[in-house]
């Protein structure tokens, strides 16, 4: 079976890739960090946001595309690649395709951020900055004002994050309903967990093409590092390891666009697949570049860092292996 992307996946992932490659390089995504011009990273998404992307998951009379998850995966895919420091998979995935009309509007047009806490935890990524945020209420999810929130900042290994911890639960019955129903609260959280790996492939895509041209042009012994046959099979390993979940990631975008029986085993494997990529690839990158790879003026940090951030979000690899251990009745 021949296993490939549609043109209109084609289409929404090309039309991304050439905004984030102009409006995206890493001055701007370090700028998402503390201190830095997020006014710049602002702009960015506006731009993103004036191809249609936000609205990938909505029917085109709410002022979306139409499609579905097989189009989501490749899309977010080069969100993480560029670095992009805004909540796409919480704004696009999760909350977008829930959100009531009177909201709608300022999120396609990407002047509104939402943020999302699905877990019944404390931590709120984004909950600094986005003004509308998504927490899960008993079997309910409910969309906040982030002022009438208690937050407070909380400081992580990824600056960008802006994750603020939520002091205290609000009331039941606070905020506005978005669902109470299982199907649709289910089909969020997998939408996240899809999401946020399609992200981790992005993100080890970068980190492999930085440090794949570092090692063509770093040079020791009057050649250079890439010849070296360990820089060699440690950069393939990793490449394998990246070949290997992006199917995946795509087959569980497939599985839940189709609501196949086994569509949340597929997410899974996806989140298990994609994260171990990743982290392989941060590791690696890292010792390949060697002293400079610690560096934070480094570019190469900024996408590592994201990738030991998101590595836990939207549920660990060993939370998804034991799921899928559960479903193969393990």
């Amino acid at each position: 079976m021949r296993f490939g992307l549609s043109d209109e996946a084609l289409a929404l992932r090309e039309a991304a890739a050439e905004v984030l490659a102009s409006e995206v390089p890493p001055a701007v995504v370090r700028a998402g960090w503390p201190g830095g011009d997020g006014g710049l990273v602002g702009a960015a998404w506006r731009k993103l946001a004036a191809v249609g992307v936000i609205g990938t998951l909505l029917p085109a009379e709410h002022g979306g595309l139409g499609l579905d998850e097989n189009c989501l995966v490749p899309l977010l895919e080069e969100v993480g690649r560029s670095g992009l420091t805004v909540p796409a998979v919480e704004t696009i995935a999760v909350a977008a395709p829930l959100l009531p009309a009177d909201q709608l509007a300022a999120v396609l047009a990407g002047e509104t951020l939402v943020a999302a806490q699905l877990t019944g935890g404390d931590l709120v990524p984004y909950g600094q900055h986005a003004p509308l945020i998504v927490l899960c209420d008993g079997d309910t999810l409910r969309l906040y004002d982030r002022g009438s929130l208690p937050l407070t900042p909380v400081s992580t290994v990824d600056g960008s994050r802006a994750v603020a911890r939520l002091v205290a639960r609000p009331s039941a019955g606070d905020g506005v309903l978005l669902t109470d129903e299982p199907a649709a609260v289910a089909a969020a959280w997998q939408r996240g967990v899809l999401g946020t790996s399609a992200l981790l492939v992005g993100l080890a895509r970068r980190m492999l093409d930085l440090t794949v041209g570092y090692v063509k042009t770093r040079e020791q012994f009057g050649v250079p590092v890439g010849s070296f046959q360990a820089i060699k099979h440690a950069l393939a390993a990793a490449l394998v390891a990246v070949e290997f979940a992006r199917p995946m990631v795509l087959a569980a975008g497939w599985a839940q666009a189709a609501r196949t029986a086994d569509a949340a085993a597929a997410t899974s494997a996806a989140k298990v697949l994609a994260t171990d990529a990743a982290r392989l690839v941060a590791r690696t990158a890292i010792q390949c570049h060697g002293a400079i790879g610690y560096t934070t003026e480094y570019d190469l940090h900024l996408y590592a860092k994201r990738v030991w951030a998101l590595a836990p979000a939207w549920g660990d690899a060993n939370r998804h292996r034991a799921e899928l251990a559960e479903s193969l009745g393990v």
